[in-house]
């Protein structure tokens, strides 16, 4: 295995090692610059990560984090949806008709030259300070880059798979259906996942306005106003944290929903003679009954909101704000899909065998 061959692959266990040596550097190289009563760096400038480690606690504790955080996230997935949605919408519409194309193309590319944050204006006359203000504005920073992506995905579908289908005789429609939709979608998942940190980077500034709580507000009052630097990049870490959890259940969605994009990866790995380990084997044994606790938490808080079983306050909805309409939809289409991913994987439900 050559370390420095141009483009070469690690083995997984290799690639696992240098992964956690590389954090340790970094965690060290910060360690001695802010280390001892004269650091290097000032502690006014870079704290020492013994200092955000408190000030993770104290953020917890002090500033109601949970509830901040689960408001971030309904205000960052509401704008996502939004703008994914949209994009689908008109991006097949400019990609795929001439009409269309000629009508909005030239203005869809422009629009990205919009600075975002000289705008936040206008979304405060038209929509208020409130919720929707906020949805509206993270929906429209993702929006201007997402259209033109749909439509590069459109223009990238190679002729053979257009061909095939017209010789086979499909229609427009099952043209759309069979070759568009699985093509531009699942190369679309990889460019959501990209576009995701977007929504992340002005989340903080729109939360600043009006007091709906969340990260934001959070670290525009006790960060920047208050001065307190340590508790700023103890939530800087825990905006990264959630984004590298984010990103990771974006790969396992797009596992389920487009399996046929990891079916290389798949050929080579079934081609090595190759054992899993017993940890492997448990915890693909576990996984299904996790999922399905997950689920049924959910849907105990879902019936709790409208029920009150479980006592007068309604968590979901205490810890999403005006999201929780958007939240409570996307939480049961989960719930849904893990209770029907679990049926057909362990056969829960067997058909009756034929007399």
């Amino acid at each position: 295995m050559n370390l420095f061959e141009l483009r070469g692959n690690l083995p997984v266990r290799t690639k696992l090692i240098l992964e956690i040596i590389g954090i340790c550097m970094l965690l060290l190289l910060w360690y001695v610059i802010t280390a001892g009563s004269e650091p290097i760096v000032p502690s006014g400038i870079l704290p020492s990560p013994g200092r955000v480690i408190q000030a993770m606690v104290a953020v917890f504790y002090e500033n109601d984090l949970i509830t901040n955080l689960f408001r971030s996230i309904g205000l960052n997935l509401s704008g996502y949806i939004e703008a994914v949605v949209i994009s689908i919408i008109f991006g097949f519409l400019v990609g795929l008709f001439p009409l269309f194309r000629g009508l909005f193309n030239r203005q869809i590319e422009a629009f990205r030259f919009i600075p975002l944050t000289g705008v936040i204006g206008l979304f405060i006359v038209w929509f208020g300070l409130g919720t929707e203000m906020k949805v509206h504005f993270l929906a429209f920073g993702i929006l201007i880059y997402m259209l033109p992506v749909i439509v590069t995905r459109i223009n990238d579908v190679e002729e053979v798979y257009l061909k095939t289908a017209y010789t086979l005789g499909a229609s427009k429609w099952q043209t759309i259906k069979t070759v568009y939709f699985p093509h531009v979608l699942s190369k679309f998942s990889d460019d959501i996942r990209v576009l995701t940190a977007i929504s992340w980077t002005y989340i903080i500034i729109i939360e600043s306005i009006g007091n709906q709580g969340g990260l934001g507000a959070l670290m525009w009052r006790t960060g920047i106003r208050q001065g307190n630097i340590d508790k700023l990049f103890a939530m800087l870490f825990i905006i990264i944290v959630i984004g590298f959890l984010q990103d990771k259940l974006f790969v396992m969605l797009d596992r389920r929903l487009f399996p046929f994009k990891y079916l290389k990866e798949a050929t080579k790995t079934a081609g090595m003679l190759k054992n899993d380990s017993p940890i492997k084997n448990a915890v693909n044994h576990i996984t299904p009954y996790i999922g399905i606790i997950i689920a049924a938490t959910i849907c105990i808080l879902l019936i709790n909101e409208y029920t009150g079983f479980l006592g007068k306050d309604n968590i979901l909805s205490n810890a999403f704000g005006d999201t929780y309409p958007l939240m409570a939809i996307l939480l049961g289409a989960i719930s849904t899909w893990i209770l029907y991913d679990f049926i057909t994987k362990t056969n829960v439900i067997r058909k009756p065998k034929k007399a």
